[in-house]
């Protein structure tokens, strides 16, 4: 302790902290007769040699340094030399040369600011600025010296005393940066790494490289970073940045017990889908903290890179390969149009916002009810300094003559509606309100959409609406109906208006509002217990820019009246969800937070469809977009049931109702709900009750 206090002290002494001089000044010419007590220069003795509290060194104390550190090289080249035999200098014209040697560094140190940089972060770039000043010195001084010798016939310099004083002063320089700058790294890293993380990076490439320089100049620092994973066994006997390389011959779990790390990092730009999964689950099995960071392009940048750095996310999960898209097809379907989004304040509508301006659309409109969040997406938007003109609409959809006047002022050339009421056990509650909005809404759009010639009408779905159990899925699949057969009448009769109707139907989005993985994060920053209605209950998930992306993508294909369902990949178990998001925020399941059963909700089922049972698929050119072979119902049938639909909802009789609702969708059974009671029963008998 008594060393590193001395140490401290000596390095304090080296970077002076600017502002301390100024105050001590100021101290002095105030209170010249104030004498110290002996405690209080113990105190600051004890400050001096703390180094975290030390500021940087002024330049010109730096400059001061450097010409010591000059005079004193030119001083020992001079006696070394004097003690082979050898004349370094002329005797005669001391008063000359000293004054030109001490005036050329200094000058030239000047010239390229060598005394700028801060020694306790000094760089390549440093070493190089000084390399350079010191050589332009002695070209400089090997020309005076064959100037005099041809004007006076005599040297002023021994031109290998130049050179090896050259040598000298650079290494002289050069390790005093080098000192200073491993003195601070090791006596901070000694004092810190007992409050840091000590992290095993996963893989020995360049990136991992990146990734581990970024770490170690971060500030402040999370990590100490203990070592490399190289997953091709081929570098065990190499070192990276003075760090061991270890081969992945055993569990990674063992390797990290190996190396008493506590969480491991994921560099490695090669791995598949399928390793990183199987590396974050054996991880999580022993508790092991996961981070990942994304693929490198500038390396440089450390500080970009180490905030990259981030708790593995279960989003991270179900990643997957990169989505690609006609951009010249949606290009031309937007560049240059006015597009309308309904619902633009939802996590959906939001991003498709965000995705849409993209394409330089010449005006979007984002249309929602929620005051406060379309406010805050105006802001965001505003923010992109795109060429494209927001403009921000209050209105609600359910109300058709204030989003006429929309349609009749702005002309909107393409229409994505993502408007409607999503949470199931509400709507099975509110049926009457699913109506106004998820079938009346969406009629009020689509019949404006055709008066006003829109060319294209994308209406976003969802999979609830496939064998709906529940109110909400099967308000989405009359929706689906309407849409469709109005498509097909206009088509079938070859009226003037040819907007294309397009339905695209997918499962749950992570991060959505009020979606499992939101509430999940809720329920673990409170400490839990994580709620679960079924423990076999399983669904299908994709992030929301792949959802939003395959919108985009299916409304630039639709040639009008399909129903495009997405890839959602594999399902997911949500208990199994669950239990992997405690693990990535570092807690124990059903020890340190618990998982509650606590039963389906009204109108749930244990596993969702993206396709009815009759229907079958189409492909389309994208391998991730199909087409649902659904066929359409006659357009005078549905939209007399969509009206009579509507003026029950006005009665607001939830029997009557869902009863009707269950009369135009016959595959809709419910589920733990107390509409179940009606699948059994007339419409006539259910009016009567």
């Amino acid at each position: 302790m008594l060393g590193k206090k001395v140490f401290g002290l000596l390095l304090q002494y080296v970077e002076i902290d600017k502002r301390q001089i100024k105050l001590n000044k100021l101290s002095s010419n105030k209170k010249s007769n104030y004498v110290p007590s002996f405690s209080q220069g113990l105190d600051r003795f004890k400050s001096i040699g703390n180094m975290r509290n030390m500021g940087y060194l002024p330049r010109w104390v730096i400059l001061a340094i450097d010409m010591v550190i000059v005079s004193f090289c030119a001083v020992i080249t001079y006696k070394m030399l004097v003690e082979m035999g050898r004349n370094y200098v002329h005797g005669g014209f001391l008063y000359f040369i000293i004054p030109v040697f001490l005036f050329l560094n200094l000058f030239f140190f000047w010239l390229f600011r060598t005394y700028s940089g801060i020694i306790r972060h000094s760089s390549y770039i440093d070493a190089v600025k000084i390399f350079i000043a010191l050589f332009l010195t002695l070209i400089f001084l090997v020309l005076i010296n064959y100037t005099s010798y041809i004007f006076y016939d005599r040297k002023l310099f021994m031109n290998a005393g130049l050179f090896i004083n050259f040598i000298f002063t650079f290494c002289a320089l050069f390790i005093y940066r080098i000192v200073v700058k491993q003195s601070f790294e090791i006596y901070f890293s000694e004092s810190q790494n007992s409050d840091l993380i000590r992290a095993l990076i996963y893989g020995s490439d360049a990136n991992a490289i990146s990734v581990a320089n970024a770490l170690k100049s971060e500030k402040p620092s999370r990590f100490r970073i203990v070592g490399f994973v190289d997953k091709e066994n081929q570098n065990s006997s190499k070192r990276i940045l003075n760090l061991p390389i270890l081969n992945l011959k055993k569990k990674i779990p063992v390797l990290m017990r190996s190396v008493e790390a506590e969480a491991l990092i994921i560099a490695d730009k090669s791995l598949s889908k399928e390793e990183k999964l199987v590396l974050v689950d054996e991880c999580l099995e022993f508790n092991y903290k996961v981070y990942t960071v994304p693929l490198i392009s500038d390396w440089e940048d450390r500080n970009e890179i180490s905030q990259k750095v981030k708790n593995f996310q279960i989003q991270d999960l179900l990643e997957r390969k990169p989505i690609v898209l006609d951009d010249k097809s949606i290009s031309s379907q937007l560049h240059d149009k006015t597009v309308l989004i309904t619902g633009a304040a939802g996590s959906i509508g939001s991003e498709i916002a965000r995705q849409v301006i993209s394409f330089n659309p010449e005006k979007v409109i984002i249309l929602d009810q929620a005051e406060t969040p379309l406010h805050h997406l105006t802001l965001e938007m505003d923010k992109l300094l795109a060429d494209s003109h927001i403009v921000s609409v209050i209105a609600d959809i359910r109300n058709k003559e204030s989003v006429e006047e929309v349609f009749k002022k702005y002309r909107p050339s393409v229409v994505f509606h993502a408007a409607a009421y999503k949470h199931v056990p509400l709507m099975e509650e509110n049926p009457a309100q699913a109506i106004f909005v998820n079938v009346g809404g969406t009629k009020n759009i689509s019949d404006l959409s055709c008066a006003y010639n829109v060319e294209s009408f994308v209406m976003v779905s969802t999979d609830k609406a496939v064998n709906p159990s529940n109110v909400m899925g099967a308000s989405k699949r009359i929706a689906e109906k309407y849409v469709q057969a109005l498509h097909y009448r206009l088509n079938v009769e070859k009226q003037h208006c040819k907007t294309k109707f397009i339905t695209t139907r997918f499962g749950n989005v992570l991060g959505s509002n009020g979606s499992v993985v939101p509430l999940f994060t809720e329920q673990i920053a409170k400490g839990g217990p994580l709620t679960i209605t079924h423990p076999d209950i399983i669904r299908y998930f994709m992030t929301i820019p792949e959802a939003c992306q395959l919108v985009l993508e299916a409304g630039a294909m639709g040639k009008g009246g399909e129903i495009y369902i997405f890839d959602m990949g594999k399902p997911v178990k949500i208990i199994d969800l669950a239990n992997k998001m405690i693990r990535l925020a570092g807690f124990i399941p059903d020890k340190e937070i618990k998982i509650e059963i606590v039963g389906l909700r009204p109108g749930e089922k244990l596993y969702e469809e993206l396709l009815n049972d009759s229907a079958k698929t189409l492909p389309t050119h994208h391998e991730k977009i199909m087409i649902a072979q659904e066929p359409a119902e006659d357009f005078e049938y549905v939209f007399a049931a969509v009206n009579d639909l509507i003026i029950t909802a006005n009665q607001y009789s939830s029997n009557a109702i869902v009863s009707k609702m269950k009369a135009i969708v016959p595959e809709f059974v419910s589920m733990n709900s107390n509409f179940e009671k009606l699948d059994n029963c007339s419409t006539n008998q259910i009016i009567e009750q």
